[in-house]
């Protein structure tokens, strides 16, 4: 067990997946989901190099030579199952590590080392991506995301409807269609989700075909609250251009609130991941940081 505490919380993490695992305040409230199986084994995995799904699980990379290889990328990516290791720990950060193996070089081939750095301050949480191209002569083009789920609610007394959004601003805005079966979006075939408001009842409802995508957002920060007591959570992604918005169909206690750089792949998009939508390309030996806060209440 790794953990870092302040007078607010106590934070636990694990090397698999270089992820958080628990995060509870001065009462011993866990507002991190805990991975019951029954809705969903996750509990806040990194998104890298991709966020959501490409097409058919599958990506293309030009050769110098014109020809064109292949390469499978799972939906979220390649480090999510994968053992980190652990850097460094200091009284209140911890920074794990992960670096390209023969598998993941197959499917995406670019050398690379991806550091996470989390930092525990009174009662914020710092999550801190750090990308590198180790490639001497090519650039790398990636997404990366925080998939963080929130218990919801948080005691037995309260139901999911008692929860509500809250939007820095005031929000109009719409959403792409997903498509269940293929993780994949269409950009052109959008509905309206918020109209002119800050807050929003959460209902199941609103994933009965998927996750909902927000791209449009006005707002750089979102809040998670009760109608019956003042304990909650707000997001900071201010450094992220998407808002991702989950539970699971079979009604999960839980939200997930997900800062994405990128997207799955649209119907409009080709398969080269320098194609895509926000991509990041870090040039030979660059290396690019971007990170996001979690505030308990």
């Amino acid at each position: 067990m790794i953990e870092l505490k302040t007078e607010q919380l106590s934070v636990q993490f694990q090397t698999f997946g270089g992820a958080l695992s628990s995060i509870k305040d001065k009462d011993g409230i866990e507002y991190l989901w805990q991975g019951d199986p029954t809705y969903w084994s996750g509990q806040a995995p990194v998104l890298f190099p991709i966020c959501g799904s490409v097409r058919n699980d599958t990506v293309l990379y030009d050769q110098e030579d014109g020809s064109q290889v292949k390469g499978k990328i799972p939906r979220h990516g390649l480090v999510r199952k994968k053992e980190f290791e652990l850097v460094e720990q200091t009284e209140n950060s911890v920074t794990f590590a992960i670096e390209d193996d023969q598998e993941m070089y197959e499917n995406y081939p670019y050398h690379f080392r991806l550091e996470i750095t989390y930092t525990v301050t009174g009662k914020t949480i710092r999550t801190q991506y750090q990308v590198t191209n180790k490639e001497t002569d090519k650039k790398m083009p990636y997404f990366i995301g925080g998939h963080p789920g929130f218990n919801c609610p948080l005691f037995d007394d309260e139901a999911y409807e008692d929860y509500y959004l809250e939007f820095e601003k005031s929000e109009t805005c719409t959403v792409p269609k997903p498509f269940p079966e293929t993780g994949m979006l269409d950009f052109q075939d959008r509905s309206s989700w918020l109209k002119d408001q800050k807050e929003l009842d959460l209902n199941y409802d609103f994933f009965s075909y998927d996750a909902v995508t927000l791209d449009e957002l006005a707002s750089r920060s979102v809040s998670l609250r009760s109608r019956k007591h003042d304990k909650g959570l707000k997001l900071d992604f201010k450094e992220f251009p998407n808002l991702i918005v989950w539970s699971t169909l079979n009604k999960g206690p839980f939200l997930a609130l997900e800062p994405w750089s990128g997207l799955s792949t649209s119907l409009e998009e080709g398969d080269h991941l320098e194609d895509k939508k926000n991509v990041r390309i870090l040039n030979p030996g660059q290396s690019d940081q971007i990170g996001f806060d979690i505030e308990i209440f």
